[in-house]
């Protein structure tokens, strides 16, 4: 028999970036939602070509759950996906497993093909109880109806722009081997900027720059970090529900392409001692209409009173933050002011030790740059707390901006700085403030208390981001 057996979607890339774009631009001027479901219902039905839709959402550490489900039997039943709870570390017990899981109809992707396989879509979802109800733990819902809340009521738009920094290493599955390997390999030694057009580091950023940006990110520049084996992929701001989601999407695709290459992406904020790590600079804005609310062209480094209270409300509870911003019994290895570390509880536009960075900036571009976040942070947790500590949070009594003070170097400090925040408690909710430092306690004693010079294998194996059932139980 010849032919034809499948015939799965496959869309150019050119064609793949005008798509997810639109779809974007809709997402962005709010469009209705009932109308956002009835269009992508339809398309579903339509488009013959399309198998399967692949449904993400994070638990409360921020790791990446996906779900695929069949297209006929998801039009058929998405007012009713379910799944068990009890199975994802920080949501339900066992007692109470079943959980909800809704579709957000306007966080819609088109995939290549090259990368995730033919005639599949992506779609977000909103982790729900069993009645309906947000879940208390699922963070991406409780920023996306936080910036939907400032919009309707004050018409404020939040606008994120991230900057990930990872690393490429030989091998597949590198971080789960990595207990009996001991050590990570570099694909390049190559340096900041620099790499030939044909080194491995190359073809990757080439490769997963390629597929950003037809997935409608609004690429940038991307190149070689710093250290040896180091990218980032830098793309335009957006608004901050879809700027966490891209975060989660900029992650998934690189790993994806680097499996491809028999390779490994990590975003383990410290992974190699002695070189520079893996941070998430997140820059922020709030405008109001076309008007960008942070600038002010006679205010200090070009930044509005607005702004500047904004960053001292973030500063005076930094060492609070600080367990959300760096989550990860690793990610104080990269708090480490030897290597352009942001340790110190200040604001400067040229000092990159600084907690928060004031970029050069103009009414459109105007922002403030919070620098010690990792790349293993919760993007959903990271950006509705420091936006809702720099909106709402308490003024300082004296000037936090001279860096008198220092983040926590361990990850043992941040858990009892934050479990002794009301006001964090306050903004996440008493049942997830709870959960998130009983979670980062269970891992902390798993490693050593102090970090020493070598990284342990402890510190790797059991990252949320890297761990499984089988390597959590090898202790």
């Amino acid at each position: 028999m010849t032919g034809i057996l499948r015939d799965f979607l496959e869309i150019p890339y050119e064609q793949l970036e005008e798509v997810n774009l639109e779809v974007k631009a809709q997402r962005m001027a709010r469009a209705p939602i009932d109308q956002i479901r009835e269009e992508r219902m339809r398309y579903l039905n339509d488009e013959k070509r399309i198998k399967a839709v692949t449904v993400c959402f994070t638990d409360l550490e921020g790791r990446l759950h996906m779900l695929d489900y069949d297209k006929k039997f998801l039009l058929k039943s998405a007012d009713n996906l379910t799944f068990d709870g009890s199975s994802i570390r920080g949501f339900s017990p066992q007692a109470e497993s079943d959980l909800r899981l809704g579709i957000d109809w306007a966080a819609f992707y088109w995939l290549p093909s090259d990368v995730f396989g033919p005639g599949k879509v992506l779609l977000f979802g909103e982790v729900q109880e069993r009645d309906g109800s947000p879940y208390p733990s699922d963070m991406r819902s409780i920023l996306k109806a936080y910036v939907n809340g400032l919009y309707e009521r004050e018409g404020l738009t939040c606008n994120i722009a991230n900057e990930i920094e990872g690393f490429l290493f030989k091998g597949r599955n590198a971080e789960q081997r990595y207990r009996e390997l001991g050590e990570f390999t570099f694909a390049s030694t190559s340096g900041y900027y620099h790499s030939l057009p044909d080194d491995p580091l190359r073809l990757f950023i080439d490769t997963a720059a390629e597929a950003h940006r037809a997935m409608g990110f609004a690429n940038e520049k991307d190149h070689p970090e710093v250290a040896p084996s180091q990218f980032e992929l830098n793309y335009s701001y957006t608004e901050a529900s879809i700027a966490a989601d891209q975060i989660l999407l900029y992650k998934l695709i690189c790993r994806q392409v680097a499996n491809r290459l028999d390779m490994t992406a990590s975003f383990v904020p410290k992974p190699v001692t002695n070189v520079n790590g893996n941070g998430m600079h997140t820059n922020m804005s709030v405008s109001r209409g076309e008007t960008n609310l942070f600038y002010d062209p006679d205010g200090v480094e070009g930044l509005s009173e607005y702004a500047w209270n904004f960053v001292d409300r973030i500063l005076n509870i930094g060492k609070d933050l600080c367990l959300i911003l760096n989550s990860s019994v690793n990610a104080y290895r990269r708090l480490d002011p030897h290597y352009e570390a942001p340790n110190q509880i200040k604001a400067s536009p040229v000092d990159r030790g600084a907690m928060v960075r004031i970029p050069i900036g103009n009414a459109r571009s105007a922002r403030v740059e919070v620098r010690s976040i990792s790349p293993d942070a919760n993007p959903y947790m990271a950006i509705y707390t420091l936006l809702r500590t720099g909106l709402e949070g308490s003024q300082p009594t004296t000037d936090i901006r001279q860096g008198l003070e220092t983040l926590p170097d361990n990850i043992n400090d941040a858990i009892r700085f934050f479990r002794d925040s009301a006001f964090l408690a306050g903004l996440l909710g008493a049942e997830a403030h709870a959960k998130y430092a009983d979670l980062k306690q269970m891992v902390a004693e798993r490693c050593p208390h102090q970090l020493g010079s070598l990284i342990k294998r402890a510190e790797i194996q059991f990252h949320h981001e890297v761990t499984n059932q089988y390597l959590w139980s090898r202790f």
